[in-house]
């Protein structure tokens, strides 16, 4: 894997695609004026950028102020695509069919006893009572994730864009291999936290698989995307661009999945990147 100096560039870059936690957001959730000053450049040059998060279209505050040609993000790990300027409005949705939720919530509750569950819906999050309460969202419904997952007239809930499966004593990558062992055929599942808290998709739903898309209807090919990323949930997508950075905090299964490394998330590394595209130019 070769550095952020001297990783060979892309011919053309006509889209950036970035995770934020621990790749853009330095950890107090913020952006540096050098991230800011470097994205901004970057859309002035012509260059996309594409935010792709596992963040609900909700959490995007964080960057909704930064938004400068398109506005598009990537959220729930690929299940939405949503206009930042239109207050967070879902233009895509793919989501997880509640038959296949409740498979995986019957799987994990066999093999690893003591899991709770939330439901992330396209109208905001529910969870057992177990289940590490979210104080970002006072208005969810608790309840047992079967009762949270039925619907009495199927097709007419609100669909689910992820489950959230959590445990206290796993180890997070033992959780996550778990799971995939027993549910890996019925959904995509993979983490984020650094704790043992699996994000359960529909299956094919991913980062990679939503940005192919988007890319493919800009007529943007994948050796024309630079990516960054720095967690499980992001190893499709570093491998999917043509270009690809981890990040210097990153796991390790980002780091062999990316063509190249940079600084971590505090050193500014995406902005170190896209500074060296345009000077390239």
């Amino acid at each position: 894997m070769t550095s952020a100096t001297d990783a060979p560039l892309p011919a053309v870059t006509r889209l950036i695609a970035t995770d934020l936690d621990g790749t853009l957001l330095r950890d107090d959730k913020t952006l540096s004026a050098r991230t800011v000053a470097a994205l901004a450049a970057a859309e002035e040059a012509g260059i996309e950028v594409f935010f792709v998060t596992g963040r609900p279209a909700r959490w995007m505050d964080v960057v909704s102020d930064h938004v400068q040609g398109h506005g598009l993000a990537i959220c729930a790990n690929g299940a939405v695509v949503t206009d930042l300027r239109a207050d967070g409005g879902l233009l895509t949705v793919r989501p997880l069919e509640r038959g296949d939720a409740l498979h995986v919530v019957r799987a994990l509750r066999d093999a690893a006893p003591g899991t709770s569950f939330a439901v992330e819906l396209t109208t905001g999050i529910n969870y057992e009572p177990s289940y590490p309460p979210f104080h970002l969202d006072p208005g969810a419904a608790v309840a047992v994730a079967e009762k949270l997952l039925h619907e009495d007239v199927p097709g007419e809930g609100a669909p689910v864009l992820k489950l959230l499966a959590h445990h206290t004593e796993m180890p997070p990558d033992a959780f996550l291999s778990l799971a995939r062992t027993v549910s890996g055929e019925q959904a995509s599942i993979t983490r984020s936290s650094p704790t043992a808290l699996l994000e359960v998709s529909g299956l094919g739903v991913s980062k990679a698989s939503t940005l192919a898309a988007c890319c493919a209807e800009r007529g943007i090919s994948a050796a024309e995307v630079v990516a960054f990323g720095d967690m499980p949930n992001d190893v499709e997508m570093l491998g999917w661009a043509g270009t690809s950075y981890a990040m210097g905090n990153a796991h390790p299964a980002a780091l062999a999945a990316a063509s190249g490394r940079t600084g971590t998330n505090e050193e500014d590394g995406v902005a170190v990147v896209i500074e060296r595209i345009l000077a390239a130019r």
